[in-house]
């Protein structure tokens, strides 16, 4: 084998590749075909899916509260507002306090599916049928029929276990769990029973054909509950640092998936109410009990204050005395304010908290200031000094406590006012269209993935194939010459699976003489007329390494052609055990070569003249016990010697090589012995082989004829734009 012979093997021919896969484009095209069958069935049983969605925007608000309470006070403390971040909202949004809600609201962790329906029935089916989830039941609707739902209360034990809802009757239910009946109930009225297990309470109407049917029926724990939920429901921020909230929810039916996320707007917009407004539900509760101690304690102090005054009748006080009262009354003042604001941010904050030890310090610094003022006051005379305490503590309970109820008007008004820091931009709207299955996407993938299958198959089978490909291949290999590459005919292989089962097969040669094949066929006459021209006689010998490689083909279509030139032509069916040539030619098998070798019948019973003129052929005739002995014999040497002065050419179909001898025996008679391979069929090493056989009997092999081309083979000179068929024996 020479150096180019090597990089020929070593490279990929791109041009051959492509028209491989053109000649298997009925496979590529079945895949299509099938693939898009596929994509049709999947999307006639598959349910649309809608997708609704909405916003939310969080806005930073120091709250009502706060403002109504501590008016200028909220200066002291350097100002408390803080900024809900969106991630915590977004979890907030997917917590189970806000999804457990809805969940509870609408029934959704009830789930409800019909035993009956299967694949066939979605693809059969006109009209689907729906659950319905609302505050007060879940419905289940198929057509014109109904189960209703209305309340179903299961022991624990029995959470997200499927159980089987069956009717006995128009009347009675019962439910089913691994096939042992856990609950027996009435229709169209509640039921209540208490077992081992729990308590059951469970209320069902249903009507029409659905009473002939079971269903699975799962009543879902909150965590399992909440996990489906969050598998089809989105929550994102649209953006960086918008502040705004994006919500998602997908599902089957436009209107139940709407009335579901505007259920989780406002459940979370309450929530964010209720959590915004703890600061002041705390303060409240803080100055209601503060209102009535300190009424009280206003009022004792003006009791006192009056009777002292009626004993000592008028007691002058000085400025120094004035002073002091004035700054104990608004430290006392002071000092309850901070309380109040100590109580506002205990709703917030843990007593370690800086802003309430920052409290802590104030209060005690002011009880200081206080304790060193009542000192200063012990100093003045008996009189004053009683005069001065109970006048201030008229006067301080006085402003305290018109203070605290002013704030508790305020703080009541802020409350019932209070808004959030969350304002809803878009509630869910019914959606229009669905967003999957997109069926013009998967129509157009299945096209692609059908042609990539296609393909693939192709060159898997390319691959197996390792056959013959290139008539280089041979030459290369056994230094012989290949007289003809015969392609496939598109005539023959539509019509060889059907003819061969008939009497008769039409000889392609005279049916269709301009047949691409044939064309290629005509080439042979000058090779094998310069092949003769140094041959011992006129005989031409056609055989094959294995069975269906075209022998008979070449043979009957070789002769014919020979025949049509003005050549007198003797054609020879010599498999005796498979032959098949008589049906070209509408002749019977037998009286045949096997009945004039046993000399059963004379030359002339089995020489047939044909439609075809100059055209003679002889039949294989009746399968005999021992072909090889009979052709080995010296009674077939003396016909082939006496039959070829007869005519210009005698051409012999022989059986394969490597499968019996008889074609061995044929070749030491013949003048040229040609060798058939078949394209991407025949093994080299089942042609060196045959090589091998005819070279240890003393002949040569005079060439090779490639049939069956399925290619366009630049080195071979073809150029094919359609797959031709194939030609080949039994």
């Amino acid at each position: 084998m020479n150096q180019n012979s090597k990089i020929s093997e070593d490279t990929i021919d791109l041009k051959e590749l492509f028209f491989s896969l053109i000649a298997q484009w009925k496979i590529i095209a079945l895949c299509v075909i099938l693939s898009l069958i596929c994509a049709m069935l999947y999307l006639r049983v598959t349910s649309d899916i809608y997708s609704v969605d909405a916003m939310v925007q969080l806005e930073e608000s120091k709250g009502a509260a706060s403002a109504a309470l501590l008016g200028d006070l909220s200066k002291v403390t350097g100002g408390f507002g803080q900024k809900s971040p969106v991630d915590a909202e977004i979890e907030i949004l997917r917590s189970r306090m806000v999804l457990g809600q809805v969940i509870h609201n609408l029934n959704l962790n009830l789930i409800v599916k019909d035993n009956s329906s299967g694949i066939m029935d979605k693809f059969l089916s006109q009209g689907r049928s729906r659950l319905t989830y609302q505050h007060d039941a879940v419905t289940f609707t198929n057509k014109q029929n109904s189960l209703i739902i209305k309340q179903l209360t299961i022991p624990e034990y029995y959470s997200d276990k499927p159980l089987i809802l069956e009717f006995k009757d128009s009347n009675h239910f019962t439910f089913t769990y691994k096939d042992q009946v856990v609950f027996n109930g009435k229709l169209n009225q509640k039921n209540t029973s208490e077992t081992n297990k729990g308590l059951w309470a469970v209320d069902i109407n249903a009507q029409g054909e659905l009473l002939k049917q079971s269903y699975t029926v799962s009543k879902l724990a909150l965590p399992t509950a909440v996990k489906n939920f969050n598998a089809i429901y989105g929550v994102s921020e649209k953006g960086k640092m918008t502040g705004v909230i994006g919500l998602s929810y997908l599902g089957q039916d436009p209107e139940q998936i709407t009335q579901i996320l505007n259920n989780v707007l406002t459940v979370y917009h309450q929530q964010n109410i209720e959590r915004k407004s703890l600061e002041s539900k705390q303060t409240l509760v803080f100055l209601e009990k503060q209102l009535p101690e300190l009424r009280k304690q206003l009022e004792d102090s003006e009791i006192k204050f009056n009777q002292f005054r009626e004993k000592y009748k008028t007691v002058d006080v000085n400025a120094e005395s004035e002073l002091l009262l004035k700054q104990n009354i608004d430290l006392e003042k002071l000092k309850i304010e901070l309380q109040q604001k100590q109580a506002e941010l205990s709703a917030k904050y843990t007593n370690d908290h800086p802003l309430i030890r920052q409290i802590d310090a104030q209060i005690s610094e002011i009880n200081k200031k206080i304790a060193d003022l009542n000192n200063r006051l012990t100093q003045l005379p008996e009189t004053q000094r009683l005069y001065l305490q109970l006048y201030r503590d008229v006067k301080v309970n006085t402003e305290l406590y018109t203070s605290l109820l002013n704030s508790y008007q305020q703080l009541k008004i802020a409350n019932a006012g209070e808004i959030g820091n969350v304002r809803i931009i878009d509630t869910a709207v019914e959606p229009v269209h669905p967003i999957k299955p997109k069926k013009l996407i998967v129509l157009i993938l299945s096209i692609f993935m059908g042609g990539f299958i296609g393909v693939l198959i192709a060159l898997i089978r390319n691959l197996f194939q390792t056959g013959v490909k290139d008539s280089a291949q041979i030459e290369n290999e056994f230094d012989l010459p290949v007289y003809a590459t015969v392609p496939r005919s598109p005539i023959q292989e539509t019509r060889m699976s059907i003819l061969k089962k008939k009497k008769s097969i039409p000889i392609l040669a005279v049916k269709h003489s301009d047949d691409i094949a044939i064309e290629s066929l005509r080439s042979i006459r000058t090779a094998i007329h310069f092949a003769l021209s140094s041959a011992k006689n006129n005989i031409i010998m056609i055989s094959g390494p294995a069975p269906e490689v075209g022998k008979s083909f070449v043979s009957t279509n070789l002769a014919t052609i020979f025949a049509q030139s003005n050549k007198r032509v003797l054609l020879i069916d010599a498999d005796m055990r498979r032959g098949y040539m008589h049906k070209y030619f509408n002749l019977e098998v037998t009286p045949g070569l096997s009945e004039l070798l046993s000399q059963q019948v004379s030359l002339e019973h089995v020489l047939h003249k044909t439609n075809v003129e100059n055209l003679d052929v002889i039949s294989r005739g009746k399968s005999p016990t021992n072909p090889s002995e009979m052709l080995s014999s010296t009674f077939f040497k003396e016909l082939l010697e006496t039959l070829s002065p007869l005519y210009d050419h005698i051409i012999i179909d022989t059986p394969p090589v490597l499968a019996v001898t008889d074609g061995i025996i044929i070749s030491q008679y013949a003048g040229v012995n040609l060798m058939i391979a078949r394209y991407a069929k025949s093994q080299m090493k089942e042609l060196e082989l045959s090589v091998n056989r005819f070279e240890q009997a003393g002949v040569k092999v005079n060439g090779f004829i490639l049939n069956d081309i399925q290619r366009s083979s630049a080195g071979g000179g073809y150029n094919y734009a359609y797959a031709y068929t194939a030609q080949k024996d039994n």
